[in-house]
């Protein structure tokens, strides 16, 4: 309903909570490379092994959420196979992510970004010169008023269940960590705050395009096809075409960036952390590079499985990244937080937070998760302050 425009605009919330993050984050560790350096640096190697279970989790979730969200934009606008669909956006992002990592990355969000912001507003635009917004609210109060209802609970639950969700994603994930690494000095803090004000409208117009569905008596077989096909039916060939390219370019944005963090991520805390611990600057080139493919693979394999939906998908690993936003925040601001409380906070809010996606729903995982880590957090750090000094992270890479 109309809080999930909102609950998904929340995600923002994390991108501007990250800017003045990632200002300290350079400061405070010259030398890092990966989130997963800082953990290790900070809270010591169970901590750190814990953190990398949740963001490897999360980022193939992520992962497979949008190649399969890829496959089902091209079958709802097209009517090629899902499989079709699925097999060209993860090949294309593969192969250009392999030949230009991180730098050919940022210059491709780069273009993409523009082509989203002026795709939005051209798609906005061509919905409200043929769909009456006064019909589709009656359409709505008439067909499915809970919609409407800004005191339905599962509704309320998930606008919070979301925020924290989002929080969770930007403040743990080596997507946004490896960016603060790279980025030149104050360039970050008004990298993230543009892209956190930018974010606000995005979900609330494609929402509006959603909402638009009962109004034009559109049978929508899952939830994942609702905007592609509601654009195409009212938009006709153009709108569609308008809105495949915006989409597109999102998920191939985020597609690649993904990619080259999560391999980031293996390379250096699994692949030279644990295993090659002398590996020359060459060897992890080409270890990134079969990570990488690797990957695409695996993603490839589990989105033609088609399992789930793409909401319950993101909303099992939201239980997982939630409760690294107590042991994140703690860890960059507090010298008292302690090595027990950061493990024993994202084992716990993890454990709560799944628990209550299979009892209860997927709006309350990470609501759950990121409220049982903060507790842990507070209650432990009360309990047994320590004393850390911030000279210890910064540590010269080899």
């Amino acid at each position: 309903g109309i809080w999930g425009m909102v609950g998904y605009s929340l995600g923002s919330v994390g991108l501007l909570l990250f800017a003045p993050m990632a200002a300290r984050i350079r400061a405070l560790l010259p030398g890092g490379y990966t989130s997963g350096d800082f953990v290790r640096l900070r809270y010591g190697t169970t901590a750190w092994r814990v953190f990398l279970v949740v963001s490897l989790v999360y980022s193939v979730g992520w992962l497979v959420s949008l190649g399969a969200a890829g496959g089902l934009l091209i079958q709802a606008l097209s009517g090629i196979p899902f499989v079709i669909g699925t097999t060209v956006i993860l090949a294309i992002c593969v192969a250009y992510t392999l030949l230009g990592g991180l730098r050919a990355v940022i210059g491709t969000d780069y273009v993409q970004t523009i082509i989203i912001v002026v795709g939005v507003v051209l798609v906005g635009v061509m919905v409200l010169q043929v769909v009456d917004i006064d019909a589709v609210h009656a359409r709505l109060v008439e067909t499915r008023p809970r919609l409407l209802d800004a005191l339905m609970p599962a509704s309320v639950m998930f606008l919070f269940n979301n925020l924290l969700f989002g929080v969770g994603e930007i403040f743990h994930s080596n997507v946004w960590w490896s960016r603060a690494f790279a980025f030149g000095k104050g360039v970050g803090f008004k990298a993230y705050l543009l892209a956190g004000v930018l974010w606000i409208p995005i979900p609330i117009a494609a929402g509006f395009i959603a909402l638009a569905a009962p109004a034009i008596g559109l049978a929508v077989p899952r939830a994942d096809m609702v905007g592609p096909m509601v654009a195409a039916e009212v938009l006709g060939t153009t709108g569609a075409v308008v809105l495949f390219i915006v989409v597109f370019s999102a998920i191939a944005s985020s597609l690649d960036s993904l990619l080259a963090a999560t391999s980031d991520l293996l390379v250096e805390d699994v692949y030279r952390r644990h295993l090659r611990p002398n590996a020359t600057a060459r060897e992890l080139r080409r270890a990134a590079k079969v990570v990488i493919l690797l990957l695409g693979v695996g993603t490839w394999l589990v989105c033609i499985l088609d399992i789930t939906t793409l909401a319950r998908l993101l909303h099992f690993t939201g239980a997982l990244v939630a409760s690294t936003i107590w042991p994140i925040v703690a860890g960059l601001y507090w010298r008292s937080a302690n090595r027990a409380s950061a493990t024993l906070a994202m084992v716990l809010g993890s454990v709560g937070g799944l628990v209550c996606y299979q009892l209860v729903g997927f709006y309350v995982a990470a609501l759950v998760s990121a409220a049982i880590s903060m507790v842990v957090v507070l209650v432990m750090t009360w309990m047994r302050p320590d004393s850390f000094d911030w000279r210890d992270l910064e540590e010269e890479r080899a």
